[in-house]
């Protein structure tokens, strides 16, 4: 199946990965968005592997205050450069995992990485790393994070 200009458009503005992931998604899916969709969320974490001896040089702190001033979060997202980490897309996530933290509240990197995202519980909070990594083709990894609560 031929896989058309408009379905690798469309996908890309669902998923925000490349023209090139996008096509090559919809063409082993035989132009099936869904199906497509799937494997790029499996590929998300093999291209996580690839780059895991690369160096962490940059980052960004994302902070997170609850609604009634009771719970907020610091943390870390860590990649590879600056120009990554300015980017307001890779923000969001560290400030989409902060929140996460703040209304879970794991113990460790470890137990984060394994909660379902609050957001969206068909995600673990690894698979929201992984599609940043694949997304950005930078190395990325949660770094430090504390929460604190006046309860």
């Amino acid at each position: 199946m031929t896989v058309t200009t408009e379905q690798i458009k469309q996908l890309r503005e669902e998923t925000g990965l490349s023209i090139a992931q996008c096509r090559f998604a919809l063409e082993e899916a035989d132009g099936d968005k869904t199906k497509a969709i799937e494997i790029l969320k499996k590929n998300a974490s093999g291209i996580a592997l690839k780059k895991g001896d690369r160096n962490l040089g940059a980052g960004c702190v994302a902070a997170y205050i609850h609604a009634g001033d009771t719970v907020g979060v610091i943390l870390e997202l860590m990649c590879e450069t600056d120009f990554v980490a300015k980017n307001p897309e890779f923000k969001a996530v560290a400030k989409d995992i902060a929140m996460h933290i703040a209304a879970m509240n794991p113990d460790t990197s470890e137990e984060l990485l394994l909660q379902p995202f609050i957001k969206d519980s068909s995600r673990t909070i690894a698979d929201l790393v992984n599609g940043t990594v694949q997304k950005f083709g930078e190395r990325t990894e949660l770094g430090r994070f504390a929460r604190y609560s006046v309860k």
